[in-house]
C-alpha cells in the first residue's frame, strides 16, 4: 500500500474512501480497488488490522465452517439483513480467499476456522498485501467529519486536511476495545447525516456475579461443563450449552458465557442466573455411585480431602463450603442426604448475575445503525447518496464463533463493490 503521509495543505480526491482499516474496511478497499477505482483507507492506527490481531487470543476465528443457512441461523440481530451480503461472499469463499494467498487454515471445535499458524498477524499481512496489490492508498490520519451536500456524500474531514471523494465507505467499527480505535465514531458521523443508532450495548461480553468466591477460583478454566442461563422474571432457559467457562476475579468469562451473554437483551441486576453442570456426562445416580466410591476410598479423611479426584484444586474449598458439609467430617460419617445435596450441588452450580463487564471489554457491540435506513443488495445508505455502510457499526450481530468477523469481511466485500459500481457508472 502506498503509505505516503499527508500534510494540512494536502487536498486530496479519490473514487473511494473507506474510513477505517479492521476487516471490513481491509476487505471493502481490496474489492474496489480490485475494480479499477482509486481508493484511499484511512485509519487511527499507524498499521492495518489492529483489532483483528488480537481476536481469538491472537489467533483470528476468521470464520465458522458452515452453509449459509446454518450460518444465518447464529445471527441474533437482522439475520436477513446480511443474506445479500453472504450470497456474495460465504464462509467457503472466505476460506479459499485466504487458503489461495497462502494462509492455510483449520477448522476447530464449533466450526471455527483459524489459520494453522494460530498467527492472527498471518491473517491481516494477506489482506495488507490484497489491499498493496489493488493500489490501495493506506493514511494514518483521524477522521473528524463527513462532507456532504444536497447530492450526497463529497469527501471526509481528517486532523490533517480534507479529502474528497465519489463514494465513502465507514468501516469504524463499534464501541469495544476502544485502544484498537473503535471508539463509536462512525456512529456520530452518521447521526449527523440523519442516521438512526439504535441503543448501543455490549454483545458476547463476561458476567460479572454476586459473591465474593470467584477470587478463589480465579483463573480456573473447565471444559466439558454445561452453563445454562435462566430468566428468574419468568422461569425460562434462555440458553445451554456444553463447552469451555473460566472463572475470574469478577464473575465469569471463556466461552460459554460469552455466548449466554447474547441471549440478555437488557441486564436487570438479580434477574438472570446461570447454572453449572459440573459433571454433564454423569446423571445424578452415577455420580452419586462415583462419590461413594471416592468417599469408600478415602474413608478415615475429613471430607475437605476427598474431592481431589472429583475436581479441581481450586474449586475444592469453594464447594466445600457451599455444600454444608463440615469440612472436618470424616467420609464414613457423611450421610445420604448430605451426599445428595453433595451431588446437587455438582449438578447445579449456581451463580446470580449483576452485570455485564464495560462495554470496551466486549468482543462486538450490539446495535448500531438501523438496517431499515441500508440497502441490504449495496450497503448504500438510504439517507445519504455516495456513503456505505460496513461491518460492526451496523445493527447487526452474531454468536461467538467467528460468525462477526464473517459478517464484517462479507459486508466490506459488498460496499467495496457496490461503491465501484457506483462510481464507474457516473
Amino acid at each position: 500500500m502506498n503509505t505516503k503521509s499527508m500534510t494540512k495543505t494536502d487536498i486530496d480526491s479519490f473514487d473511494v474512501i473507506v474510513v477505517g482499516a479492521g476487516a471490513a474496511g481491509m476487505m471493502a478497499s481490496a474489492a474496489a480497488a480490485g475494480t479499477g477505482v482509486s481508493v484511499c483507507m484511512l485509519d487511527k492506527n499507524p498499521r492495518p488490522g489492529a483489532k483483528m490481531l488480537i481476536t481469538g487470543k491472537g489467533r483470528c476465528n476468521i470464520t465458522n465452517d458452515c452453509d449459509t443457512q446454518t450460518f444465518l441461523g447464529e445471527v441474533i440481530r437482522n439475520p436477513r439483513f446480511i443474506y445479500s451480503a453472504m450470497a456474495g461472499f460465504s464462509t467457503q469463499d472466505t476460506k479459499h480467499f485466504f487458503e489461495s494467498r497462502g494462509v492455510p487454515l483449520k477448522t476447530e471445535r464449533g466450526r471455527r476456522v483459524f489459520p494453522v499458524s494460530d498467527r492472527s498477524g498471518d491473517i491481516v499481512a494477506a489482506m495488507e498485501k490484497e489491499c498493496r496489490v489493488a493500489g490501495v492508498r493506506f493514511e494514518q490520519a483521524r477522521v473528524t467529519g463527513l462532507i456532504s451536500d444536497a447530492n450526497g456524500i463529497r469527501g471526509v474531514k481528517t486532523d490533517q486536511g480534507s479529502i474528497y471523494a465519489r463514494a465513502v465507505i465507514l468501516a469504524t467499527g463499534g464501541m469495544s476495545y476502544p485502544r484498537t480505535g473503535s471508539t463509536g465514531d462512525g456512529y456520530a458521523f452518521c447521526r449527523s447525516l440523519g442516521h438512526t443508532v439504535t441503543e448501543l450495548s455490549p454483545s458476547l461480553i463476561p458476567l460479572v456475579c454476586e459473591g465474593s468466591l470467584f477470587a478463589e477460583m480465579q483463573g480456573l478454566s473447565l471444559k466439558n461443563v454445561t452453563l445454562s442461563l435462566t430468566d428468574g422474571q419468568t422461569g425460562k432457559v434462555l440458553y445451554k450449552d456444553l463447552g469451555e467457562m473460566m472463572f475470574t476475579h469478577f464473575g465469569l468469562s471463556g466461552p460459554l458465557v460469552l455466548s449466554a451473554s447474547a441471549y440478555i437483551p437488557h441486564m436487570e441486576r438479580g434477574r438472570y442466573s446461570v447454572s453449572i453442570d459440573l459433571k454433564p456426562a454423569l446423571n445424578e445416580q452415577t455420580l452419586d455411585t462415583r462419590i461413594q466410591s471416592d468417599f469408600k476410598k478415602y474413608a478415615n479423611k475429613d471430607f475437605c480431602h476427598t474431592l481431589s479426584d472429583l475436581l479441581p484444586a481450586k474449586m475444592i474449598d469453594v464447594i466445600v463450603r457451599l455444600s454444608g458439609i463440615p469440612e472436618h467430617l470424616k467420609a464414613h460419617e457423611i450421610k445420604k442426604e448430605q451426599r445428595q445435596e453433595l451431588v446437587r450441588l455438582l449438578k447445579n452450580l449456581r451463580f446470580e448475575i449483576r452485570g455485564f463487564r464495560p462495554l470496551e471489554e466486549a468482543v462486538v457491540t450490539r446495535g448500531g445503525i438501523a438496517v431499515s435506513e441500508i440497502n441490504p443488495k449495496t450497503m448504500e445508505s438510504k439517507i445519504c447518496k455516495g456513503l456505505y455502510l460496513s461491518g460492526e457499526m451496523i445493527d447487526v450481530d452474531a454468536f461467538t464463533g467467528g460468525y462477526n468477523l464473517q459478517i464484517a469481511l462479507s459486508t466490506g466485500r459488498l460496499a467495496g463493490l457496490s461503491a465501484a459500481a457506483a462510481v464507474r457508472q457516473e
